[in-house]
Order: structure tokens, then sequence, then C-alpha cells
């Protein structure tokens, strides 16, 4: 369970950084390396050869790098062809920066381990083309491993758990907003009802039979943390559906903790169009059709995303997932 709050946090964490306008999933900025960053963003900052005598400055002309505003996404570079265009190419996966540590490691759905999500797109992007490459997908955060079956009762128990889960994940994240940079305070508010009633159910590791009453007991506790959690991860664009390379934050670091997640989030796509509307998430987490929350204006229709496989292997994570930020272990 404490593994389960401290990787939502880290995806909080994540999520309020980021940028407001995401770039598109399947693409990404290439920053030009010889672009220096101006003297004095930092201002403990010291250029170079500062307390040397001053000399006559002298205008330098620097010619415009194609590349430098120019997008690829990931597992390609870009590079400048003969007539001075930029077009991207396939990363070489031995310019990948090296790895420190085995949370950096992925595994794909060949079962095979990569060094990195950098490693793991350059290879994928030589296999352009080929039906190995479009078959293969990040499946998750981590060395790959043996990942048991999911039973049935086991895919029974799995939204009870994550329910609880969410809900003092929420609680966790009230605990900590000193400064109000994790939760909004319309959120906080929602919060601090859950947090101050003498009914809720303290976080611990308790039996499937105590969460389902609880739930019964309790169950308006329940629904926000369920509508929160769909709100943090429907984000590119925020149309009221989640698609695979939203749902791979969530998805990808659980699975190697949680072995019924795949299972579980393919149950959930009730009309097997390959992403999760908002009715199929509440439905998934027994929140009832009353409780769902106001459709956004326009979303009378799911458009899935252009280029979507329908192939097997839809559910790893998809081109633009290679910033997933791994859960690193709890003590």
């Amino acid at each position: 369970m404490r593994a389960w709050i401290f990787f939502l946090l880290c995806l909080a964490g994540k999520a309020l950084a980021a940028p407001q306008e995401a770039l598109p999933d399947e693409t990404e900025v290439i920053e030009d390396p010889t672009t220096e960053e101006p003297v004095g963003a930092n201002p403990v900052q010291v250029e170079v050869g500062e307390f040397e005598e001053p000399t006559e400055d002298v205008e330098e002309i620097v010619a415009e790098n194609p590349c430098q505003n120019h997008h690829c996404k990931h597992g390609k570079v870009c590079e400048v062809d003969d007539n001075n265009s930029p077009m991207c190419v396939c990363q070489d996966p031995s310019s990948c920066p090296a790895t420190s540590g085995v949370f950096e490691k992925v595994c794909g759905t060949d079962n095979k381990t990569y060094d990195s999500s950098c490693h793991f797109f350059a290879t994928k992007c030589t296999l352009e083309g080929t039906k190995k490459g479009h078959k293969l997908h990040l499946d998750y955060i981590g060395p790959c491993k043996f990942i048991p079956a999911c039973l049935d009762t086991e895919l029974t128990e799995f939204p009870l758990r994550m329910r609880d889960w969410l809900k003092n994940v929420l609680i966790t994240l009230y605990e900590r907003d000193e400064d109000n940079n994790l939760l909004t305070e319309k959120q906080k508010l929602k919060v601090k009802k859950i947090h101050e009633n003498e009914k809720r159910l303290e976080a611990g590791d308790h039996t499937v039979e105590l969460l389902a009453r609880d739930f019964e007991k309790n169950y308006n506790m329940y629904i926000f943390p369920v509508h929160w959690q769909f709100g943090q991860l429907d984000q590119h664009p925020i149309d009221g559906y989640l698609s695979h390379t939203e749902l791979a934050p969530l998805r990808a670091p659980l699975i190697p903790m949680e072995h019924c997640t795949t299972r579980f989030f393919e149950a959930c796509d009730l009309d097997n169009d390959k992403y999760i509307a908002l009715e199929e998430w509440a439905s998934c987490f027994g929140i009832k059709e009353r409780e769902y929350l106001p459709a956004r204006a326009g979303d009378t229709q799911k458009f899935p995303p252009q280029g979507c496989s329908n192939g097997p292997g839809w559910w790893g994570a998809g081109e633009g997932d290679a910033g997933v930020t791994p859960a690193a272990p709890v003590p």
C-alpha cells in the first residue's frame, strides 16, 4: 500500500510540474545541443572568464539550426539533409544516456528488458515497417519478470484495493499540501470532508471483506477519488476519454506491483474500442451511473486516436510514453 501511495505522489508531482500544453503523444522536442542556456538564469551562475580583463565585443552572427524547433517522435533524432532541411532519423541506441539504476530499465511486450525507455524507442524505430515493430510496445517499468496470470477472484478484489488506495493517496496529498502545489482549493475542500470524517477507514493492510463493507457503508468517500484519478490521466487531450498513452503513466509502473493491472484495464474497456470513457472508468470502480461527472461540452462521441492499433498489445504503453517515471521502492 505504501508503494502505491508513493508512486502516485510521484505521478501527481510530475503532472503538476508539466507544461499546460503537452506535445502530441508521438512527438518530442529535439533540443539543439549547441544552444547554450543564457547566463543569469541561475542567480549563482558564473560565466567562464568573468574575472578576465575586458575585451572589445565582436558581434557574431550564428546561423539558425534547422533542427532547433523541429519535432521528432520518441526513438528518432533530427538531422539536416544536403538541402539544409531538418529530417527525423532513427536514433542509435548506443547514443542513449548511460543508465545508473535498475529502475530506469523497461520491459517491452517482447518480454525483453531494455536499459531505458530511450533504448527501447530507439530499437523500436529500427523495426518500423515490420510486423515485429508494429506489435512492439513498452509494457511496464522495470526489468522483465514473471507476472502470474490474474485469476477471476483476484480481478474482483483489484478495484477494492485500488479504490482504497486512491482515497488514501488524496488524504496524503491533502496532509502534505502546505504550499497549495498538490491540490487545488476546490479539491482540498472535497478531500477535507473525507479527511475529517470519523467513519473513514484508516490506511492499512485490510482484508477484502473489510474493504467491501467500508465501500458499502461509506460509498460517498470513494466517488471523488475515482473521478480525481481519471482527471489526472485525462490530459492529452482533455476530452473525457483515456487513450492507451494517457493511461500508461498509471499502468506501466503499477504492473510489477499488481499483476491484475492489465486484465483490469482491458475489462474496463466495455465496448472494446481501445480507450476508456469516463462512464466505463467509473463503472469499473463500482461508481453508480447517477454519480458520473457531467460530460464536457462537445464530448458526444468517441474518437479513437489516429493511427491507433487495434491489434494485440494495444494496452502496452504507446510511443508517447517515454517520459513515464518509475516508482521508487518504499523501504
